[in-house]
């Protein structure tokens, strides 16, 4: 469900309507009047919401959802909780995209007015500092000591903590950020995540309806972005520290006091425990969960779906236990001069 600060709901969505849009049948154990009334997740949605299931994981939490109505695979149906409505699909992703557009066509970029570099309606805390050239969004709130550098853009209703340092040419929309925080100049905050449902006809861009949550004393490097949620927030923990030319996807969720050092890329739906320490250049794919304490050697990758233990130092392509890397290394090393010698 979408925070109503940033994203306007233009809902219902007749059920009727929505099936007619979507080339789909009406579903016969839903009643004609029916409506849809907004989007959520497998573990957020309610008795008018439209979820969508797709994927091994999705399975896992479709039983427990207590979702309304559900865009589904036709392969997923036994899965569903008997009380669910099911709009079968070949595509539940794409189906779920259509959806959300109708309800919150506005989900884009912002909107401004071309009259106003700061708002009437911005809220500006005392002893706020604002550059030239910067622009604050309507309903924005700035507190108290913070700065704001040369053309860094806050979004609309935004809202950042106190005494934060903002640096020339940062973007933060659809976010709140907490106290102490320092954005150094080029970040990118808040900008839509890299989600689309692609099919034989191209790739439908899946809007994204999430947030930025920041919370106190982070630090984020020169020209790193962040992408908010697809419907839940991506959430950067106290105390963190982001390196220059950081990438980090929606829905991920980085833990306390972590150090995240340069052209790190981080995809979507990660998490990360409290204190983890990933070295330049690391690659992390989707859905992957690393624990408390892991640290990961510069230029290693972390392969789709994989879990690491906390407390544990790992390394290499894909990435292992620190030890066994070495070892396996050495190996190489030694097979190499073998054939050297042969």
């Amino acid at each position: 469900m979408a925070d109503p600060r940033f994203y306007v709901n233009r809902g219902p969505v007749a059920l009727a309507d929505m099936c007619a849009r979507l080339g789909i049948e009406f579903p016969a154990t839903a009643p004609a009047s029916s409506n849809i009334v907004d989007v959520a997740t497998l573990d957020s949605g309610g008795p008018g919401h439209l979820v969508f299931c797709a994927g091994a994981a999705a399975l896992k939490e479709l039983a427990r959802s207590r979702a309304g109505y559900c865009a589904i695979g036709f392969s997923a149906e036994a899965m569903a909780p008997e009380n669910m409505v099911l709009l079968r699909c070949a595509a539940p992703n794409a189906a779920f995209a259509v959806v959300a557009a109708m309800l919150y066509p506005e989900y884009g970029l912002a909107r401004w007015n071309q009259a106003e570099t700061i708002a009437a309606t911005a809220v500006i805390g005392e002893q706020v500092s604002i550059a030239p050239g910067a622009i604050i969004g309507a309903h924005a709130e700035i507190g108290r000591g913070t700065r704001i550098g040369p053309n860094a853009v806050i979004g609309p209703g935004v809202m950042i903590g106190r005494d934060c340092e903002i640096g020339s040419n940062v973007t933060i929309t659809h976010s709140y950020i907490g106290d102490q925080v320092m954005i150094l100049p080029g970040a990118q905050i808040g900008q839509p995540g890299f989600g689309f449902a692609s099919g034989k006809t191209g790739h439908e861009k899946i809007p994204q309806l999430g947030r930025v949550i920041v919370q106190d004393r982070v630090e984020i490097g020169a020209c790193t972005t962040i992408d908010r949620g697809a419907l839940g927030d991506t959430l950067i923990g106290e105390g963190t520290k982001i390196d220059n030319l950081v990438q980090i996807g929606h829905n991920c969720r980085i833990g306390r006091h972590c150090v995240i050092v340069g052209q790190v890329g981080i995809a979507g739906s990660c998490e990360l425990g409290d204190f983890v320490v990933l070295g330049g250049q690391v690659a992390v794919a989707d859905h992957v969960k690393i624990g408390d304490g892991a640290r990961l050697a510069g230029r290693s990758a972390v392969v789709p779906g994989s879990e690491f233990p906390g407390g544990q130092d790992y390394g290499g392509v894909p990435a292992i236990p620190v030890r066994e890397w070495r070892r396996q290394m050495a190996a190489v090393a030694m097979l190499g001069r073998r054939r050297q010698r042969e």
